[in-house]
């Protein structure tokens, strides 16, 4: 059974993107357009991996790690931050609310299935 990859981001290319390089290597990916629609996208999912952006409209990528980690079902879920910003003070924030990794854009197909291969093994 493919492992399940939930890839939200407010761009549509963005997400056809990722979704393209997650479904190619195997994963089952499931898409949202922000945080708000994560959420209600990951409610009910057995969700093996989040891919989320920074900033997005309504909910972004700290508010709804916060969300996630609040729900058993997801508090070691692996999260990477897929994002333009690269600063630290962004990625310490990323950490605190319980992100798993971080990867800036615009983002090498290979070097993002090594990061995910890492937190989601086997």
């Amino acid at each position: 059974m493919p492992k399940t990859v939930l890839v939200v981001d407010d761009s549509p290319t963005m997400r056809q993107m990722v979704s393209f390089t997650l479904t190619s290597a195997g994963y089952q990916v499931i898409e949202a357009g922000n945080g708000k629609e994560a959420l209600t996208k990951a409610g009910g999912s057995k969700l093996d991996l989040v891919v989320t952006d920074l900033n997005m409209p309504e909910m972004d990528g700290i508010s709804l790690i916060k969300e996630l980690r609040k729900n058993a079902s997801f508090k070691f879920t692996p999260i990477l931050m897929l994002t333009t910003e690269a600063a630290d003070d962004k990625k310490k924030a990323g950490q605190a609310a319980g992100a798993t990794g971080w990867i800036v854009k615009p983002f090498n197909p290979e070097q993002m299935m090594a990061v995910v291969k890492k937190v989601l093994p086997g």
